[in-house]
């Protein structure tokens, strides 16, 4: 009977939480929309070539990127030769600095000495401006893609590393009690203990790390001697003094970015739940 009536109370939140979740989705909706409409009623009024309505904007992204044929997902020329190589970029520079800041936040999280004798080294690499460092990779690697590649990997994997070790550290000592009675080997400490205590300190480092790898892509794209993608759009067309594809390329990185958080957040809402029902 008490297996029944939770099979019951779970089939009734069901529908109240996807109606609330529908309520929320419908409310950012309204609100773009009328951030959109005042915007688009204020650019029309001012009528100033600075300021153009994003109606002109999307017409703009558009035609540059989205208008080419279905077999290429609608992708045009210029969007193979902007898009997918700033993609690239910050798709190697993002993944190596995920990979590194979990590996090394476990191990420094696991030992309190290595966490006290790494964490002002952390906070001090932390601390520093990420585009600060864009020039000391431009001399060190010159210009070029692996310059980019690693000014993106390096200023990006301090939040992930320190994230990581801080939710290592935090785990239950009584699991941690638990794991020493039943012998349980590194490994299985690692899968059943650490990580699903850390993951969410974790993902909230690889949100911080996602955004600093479109900030430095677009930086590191903004130098001299870069010939494609979407910082060397900006910077050409800024050149040129074609605004209106100033303002495409900036709704594409706003666009790009909304879009790799929410995925990214809809893998830890999956993992997170999954590590949590685990440990």
């Amino acid at each position: 009977m008490k297996a029944a009536g939770t099979k019951v109370r779970s089939a009734a939140r069901g529908p109240v939480a996807f109606g609330r979740a529908g309520g929320h989705v419908l409310l950012r909706v309204v609100v773009l929309a009328v951030v959109v409409a005042l915007w688009q009623v204020a650019a029309q009024a001012h009528g100033s070539v600075y300021f153009p309505p994003p109606g002109r904007i999307a017409g703009r992204a558009h035609e540059l990127w989205f208008s080419g044929p279905a077999g290429r997902v609608f992708l045009t020329d210029a969007a193979v030769a902007d898009i997918l190589p700033s993609l690239g970029r910050m798709a190697a520079g993002f993944g190596i600095a995920a990979v590194t800041g979990i590996a090394l936040g476990l191990a420094v999280g696991r030992s309190r000495w290595a966490y006290a004798l790494c964490n002002p080294v952390l906070q001090f690499a932390r601390a520093v401006p990420p585009p600060a460092l864009v020039p000391v990779f431009v001399v060190v690697l010159a210009l070029g893609t692996p310059m980019q590649i690693a000014s993106i990997a390096f200023s990006a994997v301090w939040p992930v590393l320190i994230n990581t070790a801080e939710g290592a550290r935090n785990t239950d000592p009584l699991r941690l009690d638990v794991a020493a009675v039943l012998r349980l080997n590194p490994v299985e400490r690692l899968r059943f203990l650490l990580l699903p205590s850390a993951l969410p300190r974790i993902f909230a480092g690889l949100r911080l790390s996602l955004s600093l790898s479109l900030i430095l892509m677009v930086f590191s794209e903004l130098l001299p001697g870069t010939a494609d993608g979407i910082g060397f759009t900006l910077t050409d067309a800024q050149s040129r003094s074609d605004l209106l594809t100033v303002w495409a390329a900036l709704l594409l990185l706003g666009v790009l970015g909304h879009v790799l958080n929410t995925v990214l957040l809809a893998v830890e809402r999956r993992l997170v739940g999954r590590g949590r029902s685990t440990a």
